[in-house]
């Protein structure tokens, strides 16, 4: 089971994201494409599912989306209504920010067991009505066995360099795992990562599992939507991938060098690391190329 892989700090998780349907969607067409999940995901192995929250992040920079923002189902939700033939556990992102105490108190009452990952509000122009301390706190008071993941940035370390503070924060009250937005720069990553090796040693702090994002790129409007997202790309990739004539063979063979480099690098310091594939297109190839992806990555680790 995915639980016992996180608290026995087990090297090599892989695990498989989503985004539920769009809201508007009929209910039968939700149940289509839910069919169509269930069946495309069963047969690859994976340890666990990972169902977003998504939120519209248009506070967060002044620049243009460069896809609009269109609302998705509630991932608990979808979890139990629409995947419960997919016998997989399932790691659903709860953003905090947009629930009240009340309202996310009846989220954690009804969420027992399981495993969530609690998200933060975009920016700080967002609108918040509960902060991840509160959070935090009513998960400790309300559900304390719903085992708790973070949300780890390592681009973000680039420029702030406390990344590996904030997790070793987080820790604290109660996450047992990471998983990475979505890594294209991997000298972010590996700084990153030493850092938090470094200073769980001088703490004395156990190592949790670091989950390192993953997805392939199929456009330059996607490119450009990485871009918008936060996501890092270094220079002289941005521009191999923007004149390539195969962008989605490209981006798929940065994937596999990124975590082949973060495979090395972290085992020569017994950090336990896992990956997650992310699927969030709707093009056809772009998904087969996210579970080319899968099987590549456990290969990788030897599965």
């Amino acid at each position: 089971m995915l639980q016992d892989l996180i608290r026995q700090r087990t090297n090599g998780i892989v695990l498989y994201g989503i985004t539920p349907p769009k809201a508007q969607n009929t209910p039968e067409k939700i149940a289509e494409i839910a069919a169509t999940q269930v069946e495309r995901i069963r047969s690859l192995g994976v340890d666990g599912l990972v169902l977003y929250d998504i939120q519209d992040e248009a506070d967060r920079t002044s620049e243009a989306r460069p896809f609009p923002f269109i609302e998705t189902l509630d991932p608990v939700m979808y979890a139990a209504e629409h995947l419960a033939s997919l016998d997989l556990p399932k790691i659903t992102y709860r953003c905090t920010a947009k629930y009240s105490p009340e309202s996310f108190t009846a989220y954690l009452q009804a969420q027992q067991q399981g495993l969530a990952v609690f998200v933060g509000a975009a920016s700080r122009q967002q609108r918040v009505t509960l902060t991840m301390n509160d959070a935090y706190a009513l998960r400790q008071q309300h559900s304390p066995d719903l085992l708790l993941g973070g949300v780890a940035i390592p681009e973000r370390h680039l420029v702030k360099q406390d990344e590996h503070l904030r997790v070793a924060a987080k820790m604290a009250q109660g996450c047992s795992y990471f998983i990475t937005q979505c890594v294209y720069n991997v000298e972010a990553a590996k700084t990153f990562l030493s850092d938090y090796y470094y200073h769980c040693r001088e703490q004395d702090i156990d190592m949790v599992p670091i989950i390192f994002t993953i997805t392939p790129c199929g456009s330059v409007k996607t490119l450009q939507f990485m871009k918008w997202l936060g996501i890092s790309i270094p220079k002289w990739l941005e521009n191999d991938l923007s004149h390539s004539v195969d962008i989605l063979g490209d981006s798929l063979n940065a994937c596999r060098s990124i975590f082949a480099e973060l495979i090395e690098y972290a085992a020569s310091k017994q950090i336990p690391i896992g990956c997650n594939v992310e699927s969030v297109a709707i093009r056809k190839d772009e998904i087969e190329a996210s579970l080319q992806l899968v099987r590549d990555v456990q290969a990788m680790l030897g599965r």
